[in-house]
């Protein structure tokens, strides 16, 4: 089966940081990689594009809790290299949706369930998170649906 784009250019991106002698970015492309990898074995399948950013939106929002931990600990040091890794990855994601979109993907959502309460949240979540992947901090989503809905 061929490999999917976005895995390619993330291979692509391996050997231009080997090739520039960047260890820092070298480490984390190959993180990527290597949790693709994972996915591939543990899951049996040839994942997608899509797949794929699943897996480093995943990965960014780790590095996004390790950075919390890290400040509540005073140790900027290791914040500054979770940030750096955030940067290498989201480097192979969609460009992140401006607030007004998101907004828009959100009614829209809202309207096609016809979700009346915060109950039907999950249909909601349903039909925006495919839309939204690794372009908007799910966390960010949840709360605007949150407040529509409440």
């Amino acid at each position: 089966m061929a490999q999917s784009p976005l895995k390619l250019q993330i291979s692509e991106a391996m050997k231009d940081a080997m090739r520039a002698r960047d260890k820092a970015r070298l480490g984390t492309v190959r993180l990527a990689l290597s949790e693709i990898k994972r996915v591939e074995v543990d899951e049996r399948i040839d994942p997608d594009d899509a797949r794929i950013t699943a897996i480093l939106d995943k990965m960014v929002k780790q590095r996004r809790e390790s950075i919390k931990q890290f400040k509540a600990g005073g140790r900027p040091d290791l914040v500054e290299i979770e940030q750096s890794e955030i940067l290498v990855l989201q480097e192979f994601l969609p460009a992140a949706l401006e607030e007004a979109e998101l907004a828009q993907i959100i009614q829209k959502a809202i309207a096609d369930s016809a979700a009346q309460s915060i109950k039907d949240m999950g249909k909601v979540m349903g039909l925006v998170k495919p839309q939204v992947i690794g372009r908007a901090d799910m966390g960010l989503v949840s709360a605007q649906i949150k407040s529509l809905l409440g």
